[in-house]
C-alpha cells in the first residue's frame, strides 16, 4: 500500500473520533450548565485517567447529594404511604391552628417537587461522570441541596413524633410494594455500574479500585439479597385466599356526605357497605345523638348560632339547641376529602340542608336497610345529668329501634351488666387479649386499628369464632393487605372506592416470588458483567467488531485527548502531486507533505 493511503488512512480515523467527540459536545455543554452554569467548553476540565473527578468540595458535595437523595425518598415515600390518614392529619392540624387548609396534599407536594429536584441533580451528575467530566456544582445547587436536606430531616423528625404509628404504616406497605422496589433498587444499581465500571478501569492506583469495586459489588448483592428478609400475605398458595372482607361505612360515608349525618348513612348504604360506625354521645336532657368530637365547632356553625359556647362540651347542649345548627355546611366549604366538585347539585343542596341526628334517626336507617351497626360510645363530663346513667339510656333506645342482634356494641364499662340485660348484643372488644379472657367475656369481635394487622393473630381468633375488623381504611392497597391477611371485615372512608375492588392488587403464588425475584437477579448479574467487560474492552483498545467489518479503536480515554477547535479540519487536507509518485516502501524517511486547500 502507498504511503500517502496509508497516512491518509489514519488521519480519516482521526477525524472520524474528533468528530465523535464533537458530536458529544452538546450533550455535554447541556449537562455541564445545568449542573454548574458551565455553559462554555473553556469553563469545563475533563478527568484524566486516573485523576479524582472532582476536588475535594466537590467530592464532599457529590456525597451530600447522595445523602440528601437517600433521605428525600424516604420522607416522600414515609408521607405518600400515609395517605390513608391525611384526613386525620389536617383535622388534628386544625384543632391546633383554628382554621382549615389541606396540609396534607401541601406536604405530599413539596415533598415530591424536592426529590425530583435532587434526582435530576444526581441524573446530571452521574451523566457528567460517565463523560469523564470533572464535577463543579453550581453554589445555588449547594443551597438547594442543603434547604432539601434540612426540610426531609426536619419533616421526618416532626412527624415521626406527632405519628410514630405512621411508621407501622410504612413497614405494612413494604409487604405490597417490596417486591416491585427490589426490582427498581436492582435496576438502579444496573444503571449506576455504567459510570463505576467506566471510573473503576480508568483508575491507576489498586486501592481505590478495589475500595470502589468492593464497595459496589457489596451494595449489589445486599439489594439481590433483600426478597431473603421479605415478607407478604399476598404471597400464598392458589386456593387459599379467603373472602373479601365486608365494608363498614366509617361516620356512613365521609367522602360523599358530612360525616355522621342521614344523609352519610344513606350513601354507604347505596355504595354497598354491610355495617355502619359512628359515635354516640348524650344530651344534656337525655337525647343519644352523633357526634365524634367532644366540641361543635369543627362539624357545625356554633360559631354563628352559639358564639359563646363553642369550646363547651358537645354533652352540655340540650337536644333543641342542637337542632339548631347545621352539619352540612362546612363539609362544602372545606372540602376535607376533595370530592366535592363530584358530587351532583341535588347532592350539594341535600348535603347544606343535614342537621345532626339523632341515635334514634341513625338505627331506623339501619333497621330499615337491615346493616349491621357499629358505635362507641363517650362518657359524659362529671357533672352531667346522665354521666351515671348513660348507658342505660343508651340500651333503651337501641332496644327500642332495632333488633339487638344487629348491633356490635363496643363500649367496655359495664359490659357483663349490658350482656345480662341484652344477651342478643354482638359484643365487640377495642383491645386485644387472650382467647380465654375473650371468651370469658363473650366477644365475637375485634375491632382493632389496622396497623396492628397480624395474619397469624387473625388466623388465631378466628379459630374459635372471634372475627377481627381492622379500622380506618381507605387506601386500596391497605384493603389488599387486610384481605390476604384474612380480616373478616374493615372500616372505611372509601366506602365507594373499596366496594369496586374484586381482587387483591398484589397477589402471586411463592413460585411466582420466587421466579420474579430469581430471573431479576439473574438479568442484573448478566447486563453488570457485560458492562464491566466492555468497559475493559474499550479502554484497553482491543479490537471489536462494529457491523460486518473490523475495526481498531482506542479507549476513548487513552490517546486524541486534544479539543476539535486544535487541530486542522481533516477534511478539507490533500496531498502534493509530486509525493504520489514515492514508492511503496516501508523504509521511506519521511511522510507526505499535506498543505491545505
Amino acid at each position: 500500500m502507498p504511503v500517502t493511503r496509508l497516512k491518509l488512512g489514519k488521519l480519516k480515523v482521526v477525524r472520524r473520533q474528533l468528530l465523535q467527540r464533537y458530536e458529544h459536545q452538546p450533550f455535554v455543554s447541556c449537562l455541564a450548565g445545568l449542573y454548574g452554569c458551565q455553559w462554555r467548553r473553556y469553563q469545563r476540565a475533563r478527568a484524566q485517567p486516573g485523576e479524582c473527578c472532582c476536588s475535594k468540595v466537590e467530592c464532599g458535595s457529590f456525597g451530600l447529594l447522595i445523602l440528601t437523595f437517600f433521605l428525600s425518598f424516604v420522607f416522600l415515600y414515609f408521607w405518600s404511604e400515609a395517605q390513608n390518614d391525611y384526613n386525620d392529619f389536617d383535622w388534628f392540624n386544625f384543632g391546633n391552628l383554628g382554621f382549615w387548609f389541606p396540609w396534607s396534599l401541601v406536604l405530599l407536594i413539596v415533598a415530591a417537587a424536592l426529590f425530583t429536584y435532587i434526582a435530576l441533580l444526581l441524573v446530571l451528575a452521574v451523566c457528567l461522570l460517565s463523560e469523564g467530566q470533572r464535577l463543579y456544582l453550581h453554589w445555588s445547587h449547594k443551597s438547594g441541596i442543603v434547604v432539601t436536606l434540612a426540610f426531609s430531616v426536619t419533616a421526618t423528625a416532626i412527624l415521626s413524633d406527632l405519628w410514630s404509628k405512621e411508621w407501622k404504616t410504612l413497614l405494612l406497605s413494604l409487604q405490597v410494594t417490596a417486591p416491585y422496589l427490589h426490582v427498581a433498587a436492582v435496576s438502579l444499581m444496573a444503571i449506576l455500574s455504567w459510570p463505576i465500571a467506566l471510573h473503576f478501569f480508568r483508575m491507576n492506583k489498586k486501592v481505590r479500585q478495589v475500595a470502589v469495586l468492593g464497595l459496589f459489588l457489596s451494595v449489589l448483592f445486599s439489594v439481590y439479597l433483600v426478597p431473603l428478609g421479605m415478607y407478604s400475605p399476598c404471597i400464598k398458595e392458589a386456593g387459599t385466599l379467603g373472602p373479601a372482607p365486608t365494608l363498614i361505612g366509617h361516620r356512613g360515608a365521609p367522602m360523599l356526605a358530612p360525616e355522621n349525618t342521614v344523609m352519610s348513612f344513606e350513601k354507604a348504604v347505596e355504595a354497598g357497605g354491610e355495617g355502619l360506625e359512628t359515635d354516640v354521645t348524650i344530651s344534656s336532657d337525655g337525647v343519644p345523638f352523633l357526634m365524634h368530637d367532644s366540641t361543635l365547632k369543627r362539624t357545625t356553625n356554633i360559631a354563628e348560632v352559639f358564639p359563646n359556647r363553642t369550646h363547651l362540651d358537645a354533652s352540655m347542649f340540650t337536644w333543641t339547641e342542637l337542632q339548631q345548627l347545621n352539619a352540612g355546611d362546612w363539609f362544602l366549604s372545606r372540602d376535607p376529602f376533595g370530592t366535592v366538585s363530584s358530587l351532583s347539585a341535588a347532592d350539594r343542596s341535600q348535603a347544606q340542608n343535614q342537621s345532626i341526628p339523632s341515635l334514634a334517626q341513625f338505627l331506623e336507617v339501619a333497621a330499615r336497610s337491615g346493616r349491621l351497626v357499629l358505635f362507641d360510645l363517650r362518657r359524659p363530663p362529671h357533672g352531667h345529668p346522665y354521666s351515671q346513667s348513660y348507658i342505660n339510656t343508651t340500651l333503651q333506645v337501641v332496644q327500642a329501634h332495632i333488633n339487638s342482634s344487629q348491633v356490635l356494641w363496643l363500649p367496655s364499662e359495664d359490659r357483663d351488666q349490658v350482656q345480662a340485660v341484652d344477651p342478643d348484643l354482638q359484643q365487640t372488644s377495642g383491645e386485644k387479649a387472650s382467647i380465654q379472657e375473650l371468651t370469658d367475656g363473650h366477644i365475637t369481635r375485634l375491632n382493632l386499628h389496622y396497623s396492628t394487622m397480624s395474619q397469624q393473630q387473625i388466623r388465631k381468633y378466628q379459630s374459635v369464632n372471634i372475627s377481627t375488623n381492622l379500622y380506618v381504611i381507605s387506601q386500596p392497597w391497605l384493603y389488599t393487605l387486610a384481605w390476604c391477611a384474612g380480616a373478616q371485615s374493615v372500616t372505611t372512608n372509601s366506602i365507594h372506592v373499596l366496594s369496586n375492588i374484586n381482587k387483591p392488587l398484589f397477589l402471586m403464588t411463592p413460585e411466582e416470588y420466587s421466579l420474579m425475584w430469581i430471573l431479576t437477579d439473574v438479568v442484573s448479574a448478566f447486563l453488570v458483567t457485560a458492562i464491566f467487560i466492555f468497559h475493559w474492552w474499550r479502554e484497553r483498545g482491543l479490537p471489536f467488531w462494529s457491523g460486518s467489518r473490523q475495526t481498531h479503536e482506542n479507549g476513548p480515554y487513552s490517546k486524541f485527548r486534544t479539543e476539535l477547535s486544535d487541530v486542522w479540519s481533516v477534511s478539507s487536507v490533500t496531498v502534493r502531486p509530486d509525493l504520489r509518485s514515492i514508492p511503496n516502501s516501508p523504509s521511506t524517511p519521511h511522510l507526505p507533505t499535506i498543505t491545505e486547500e
